[in-house]
């Protein structure tokens, strides 16, 4: 792989190399990571499929994400919150998503979290944004090394012991980073990337909750 972490296609479009590593990637690569998102039922199903993807490659969750909005009834904690144990034995036996209880358990309870937080706060959105990094915390170049350096960050940290402190679960630091780049939170394309341009301009047209 090009250590720029780049890859420049047929047409002469370069894109960060990731891209390239599975058929699904480019469609998920070029039209949703990064893109800034607000609406609280899509933030929650980030949390909870960023927290299942903990210990696995993310391909493995983006080919069984469909399957995962099925059985979570589109992910809609206000549901969700209400599952029960036959519920959690119903998805162990589900071969389409990750049977892991722990994560499933997690799922759950993190619904329950998320109902208390709305309830308190309104928007699960205006609440994680208010943890979006401002610019003294982002790189001046953001490329491998900085990738390579920052699994995690200053305000995912924050982020992370902000949420356990409300009892949710799966998301340390670097799950919290991870969600950070996947809901535009914060532009992670590397320099050189046709879509960093296109992320950059929808973030300053982003209207923050």
């Amino acid at each position: 792989m090009d250590p720029s972490g780049l890859t420049t296609d047929g047409a002469g479009c370069t894109h960060c190399t990731w891209r390239n590593a599975a058929a699904e990637y480019p469609h998920y690569h070029d039209h949703e990571w990064g893109v800034p998102v607000a609406d609280d039922i899509q933030l929650y199903e980030k949390i909870c499929l960023e927290g299942f993807q903990a210990g696995m490659a993310w391909i493995t969750i983006l080919r069984k994400r469909e399957r995962f909005r099925q059985v979570f009834e589109g992910f809609d904690f206000r549901r969700v919150a209400h599952y029960n144990e036959a519920d959690i034995e119903r998805l162990m036996s589900d071969p389409g998503i990750v049977r892991n209880r722990a994560k499933i358990v997690s799922t759950i309870n993190n619904a329950r979290r998320a109902c208390e937080l709305v309830d308190e706060t309104g928007s699960l959105a205006r609440w994680l944004w208010a943890f979006e990094p401002g610019e003294h915390e982002r790189p001046a170049v953001v490329d491998m090394a900085y990738w390579s350096a920052n699994p995690t960050s200053p305000a995912s940290v924050r982020l992370s012991k902000a949420l356990k402190k409300r009892g949710w679960t799966y998301v340390g630091p670097t799950t919290m980073y991870a969600l950070m780049q996947a809901m535009g939170m914060v532009n992670d394309h590397l320099e050189g990337c046709a879509c960093r341009p296109q992320i950059e301009a929808l973030r300053q047209q982003f209207q923050r909750p």
